[in-house]
């Protein structure tokens, strides 16, 4: 596929439209300086600083395989027995309570500041029919023969930080949130990631990340892991990653980041990444958003050969209540545009239900989003999409670890010209007072069709996602 004389003809009359028409946006030069003030200084004590509060949420997901796509799972109680034949079905539904209460002190007073956060997360299964859940996932926690874990807590959190003027050492359990190890929040608990992490912002246009993790909590399981790949078809497993990286804002309208990565055995990754802003909504602006990893692999390379170039563009379009945005993507390399399980370190503008990450894939999003806020309805929004995926080619590829001859699909070998498209439309609206303030609900609709061996399948989902939160002190 490839796009049509007529849609470049439209970016292009978008993209000179915003400058002609828009008010600009203040391109001014930001020097960087020293901050303005001290974190530290403003410290409130281990107790006046505490806090106790969290969130709940009710996640529901009902998903239908299309196509002759199924899910499986064991039909009959045999415990511990992996080779017990599975029963195939279309459809699976989970639906799970997940609850976090955190405990966050203040820091102490002085030069150094000490502080610690611990919070507990809990999942109640509200689903627990085994041929719904189809055998457990990261969605539902199930035992060995497929049954659903009814209830289960686990130290979700559990660290402590030390504090000068404005930089922060933490040690522990955490969350962590950069382009390429990042905490994802998209299941009824998040995940977390257990070591050591720094963040500084010395300057007032500048901060600075620097990690290292050797375990993940995922967001269904109740013990550490050690880290994997997303798209692996072999499983291992890797026991250090390490990250650092600068985020700059060099103008006003201007933010970029730069971050690299060693996952070690596996690869080394680095991203770039830069939003630009122009105009102004309430008459038109024009947000260009770029996104690009450069993979190679590394040490054992457990993952196999890997020289992989990724990059998004994206370019959007506000005019007061409506935006459009246009997103192109590109991988360049015989493997996937792979990134660690259990992190949300894809922060390319096609991640979708589907990644859009086959090796040498190319893909196209439109995309359109309606605030009503400007029509007097301040936290309801709506938005719908359709992209489109093709070129996928992993017949150059030499290795194993993406190769899965028993698979009904996801064979990196078996990848000729393979395509996929995806569409969604959903709707979301966040409380603006009350004793549920903050509370927020979103629905989505999501449908995904796929050539005979692209990984993702056919498959149609409807989720509904409730979130609450709550103080306590």
């Amino acid at each position: 596929m490839k796009l049509s004389s007529t849609a470049l003809l439209a970016l292009a009359i978008s993209s000179i439209t915003a400058t002609a028409y828009a008010e600009p946006a203040s391109q001014e030069f930001v020097p960087t300086t020293l901050a303005g003030s001290s974190a530290q200084s403003e410290a409130k004590g281990f107790i006046d600083g505490q806090s106790l509060g969290g969130t709940t949420r009710n996640w529901y997901a009902n998903e239908l395989k299309r196509r002759d796509d199924t899910f499986s799972y064991k039909k009959n109680s045999v415990k511990n027995d992996p080779t017990a034949p599975r029963t195939p079905t279309p459809r699976r539904i989970n639906w799970v309570q997940g609850t976090i209460v955190n405990y966050t002190s203040g820091f102490t007073q002085g030069t150094v500041g000490v502080s610690t956060e611990v919070a507990l997360y809990n999942a109640i299964v509200l689903d627990r029919d085994r041929k719904d859940i189809a055998g457990g996932s990261n969605r539902t926690l199930a035992d060995s023969n497929g049954d659903a874990v009814d209830q289960w807590s686990k130290l979700g959190l559990a660290n402590a930080k030390f504090r000068v003027s404005n930089t922060t050492l933490t040690a522990g359990r955490q969350n962590f949130s950069t382009p390429i190890v990042d905490v994802i929040g998209n299941r009824a608990l998040p995940s977390s990631f257990e070591g050591i992490s720094l963040h500084s912002e010395e300057f007032n246009n500048m901060s600075f990340d620097l990690a290292g993790f050797d375990r993940v909590s995922p967001r269904t399981e109740q013990s550490l892991s050690k880290f994997r790949s997303e798209y692996s078809a072999t499983g291992v497993e890797t026991d250090k990653v390490y990250t650092a990286g600068v985020n700059y804002q060099p103008f006003k309208s201007l933010k970029t980041s730069l971050y690299g990565a060693n996952v070690e055995d596996f690869w080394n990754q680095y991203y770039f990444g830069a939003t630009h802003e122009l105009g102004d909504s309430q008459v038109l602006s024009l947000t260009t958003g770029l996104n690009y990893y450069k993979t190679v692999d590394e040490g054992k390379k457990l993952m196999g050969e890997i020289d992989n170039d990724t990059y998004s563009l994206s370019l959007g379009l506000a005019h007061q209540a409506h935006s459009l945005t246009f997103s192109y993507q590109e991988v360049n390399g015989d493997t996937y545009f792979d990134y660690l399980h259990e992190t949300n370190g894809i922060y390319l503008a096609n991640s979708l239900l589907s990644d859009f990450n086959g090796p040498n894939e190319k893909s196209f999003q439109i995309a359109y989003g309606l605030n009503m806020a400007e029509y007097g309805v301040p936290g309801l929004k709506f938005n719908i999409y359709q992209a489109r995926g093709w070129g996928i080619d992993g017949t150059h590829y030499r290795g194993t670890a993406y190769t899965d001859p028993g698979a009904k699909r996801g064979d990196l070998s078996l990848m000729d010209g393979e395509t996929h498209y995806e569409y969604g439309i959903g709707a979301s609206y966040a409380v603006q007072s009350g004793p549920l303030k903050a509370t927020a609900i979103r629905a989505t609709y999501t449908t995904h069709r796929a050539s005979e061996n692209q990984a993702d399948g056919n498959i149609n989902e409807f989720r509904l996602v409730t979130t609450i939160p709550f103080n306590i002190l």
